[in-house]
């Protein structure tokens, strides 16, 4: 099939890997454009303008489809179908309509829960005991589409963001390409019961709040690792805290119970596994704790 492909981050790159190995023909790649990232805010391209560019793929980057000039270059490329994977630009229905058989997007829940932009990272913050992703049509709401084809996966006590965004991306690369095997697509309609929103991360929601219950905590550490990471204050040091597991022990919310990093929360506890200081990098609580007198006793904000 004549592909047009969409896609910006490192979970899109996954699909366009798979999708390129299957032996489509991938006739155009569209990614957001490069920006200003490092010390040096030297403009950087996407995961995936990199890896188009890797394959030889032609590659696109407009900041959006206003001018008439990239809606004339879509058409031109004769899709038969275009795949959209986290984009991050909102398609007119100008552009949906163009491919021969619409635009597919392969979104990383199970819809109708967690439409919209952070479904993994929502879904674990929620203690969802599982997720998924859907090969969806897409159409001009926000991921209300009918859906082709679902696959689900369990979440584990273990889990953190990244290990689940890692493992939905091989499900979706998978599923993608045997929906393309297929060549039509028979999607249903997306039951209108049960719909959540996952909306965007803000960083207010990252600092770690002791009050909360030992279960919410351990969600939001592992819902938030690693970006933009859950955080709070040790010995006046701002401290991420990358993963986490659910502890036994009490005491004032936030005080350090043990010396394996056992902390106090409104109810319950948790023990604090792998933690990063500012400018270095991510350690085990041991290594963190080498050569510091013990926390035990303390109480971090």
């Amino acid at each position: 099939m004549r592909i047009v492909f969409m896609g910006t981050p490192e979970f899109s790159v996954t699909v366009l890997q798979a999708i390129h190995a299957a032996g489509h023909e991938i006739v155009a790649v569209y990614s957001q454009p490069p920006r200003k990232a490092g010390r040096g805010k030297k403009l950087r391209p996407s995961p995936v303008q990199a890896m188009a560019e890797k394959l030889g793929l032609a590659i696109f980057t407009p900041l959006n489809f206003k001018d008439e000039s990239d809606r004339s270059a879509f058409r031109d490329h004769d899709a038969d179908v275009a795949v959209v994977v986290a984009y991050g630009l909102i398609l007119p229905q100008e552009i949906l309509d163009m491919p021969a058989k619409g635009c597919l997007n392969i979104h990383a829940s199970l819809l109708p829960r967690w439409r919209g932009a952070a479904p993994i990272q929502r879904a674990i913050m929620a203690g969802d005991s599982e997720s998924g992703v859907c090969i969806m049509q897409m159409e001009a709401g926000l991921d209300t589409g009918p859906v082709i084809r679902c696959q689900s996966t369990p979440i584990s006590a273990e889990d953190t963001a990244a290990s689940l965004h890692d493992r939905l991306a091989e499900l979706g690369s998978r599923l993608i390409v045997s929906v393309l095997a297929d060549g039509e697509f028979s999607a249903k309609p997306q039951s209108e019961l049960g719909v959540t929103y996952a909306k965007k991360i803000d960083k207010s929601e990252a600092r770690i709040d002791w009050m909360r219950t030992a279960a919410e905590v351990d969600r939001q550490i592992r819902g938030l690792s690693p970006f933009p990471g859950a955080w709070c204050e040790m010995r006046g040091e701002r401290v991420k805290i990358l993963s986490s597991a659910l502890s036994s022990g009490q005491g004032q919310p936030g005080e350090v119970l043990d010396e394996a990093l056992g902390v106090a929360c409104g109810q319950g506890a948790v023990r604090l596994v792998r933690l990063q200081r500012a400018g270095k990098g991510a350690m085990m609580a041991d290594e963190f704790l080498r050569g510091q007198a013990a926390l035990r006793g303390e109480v971090i904000l």
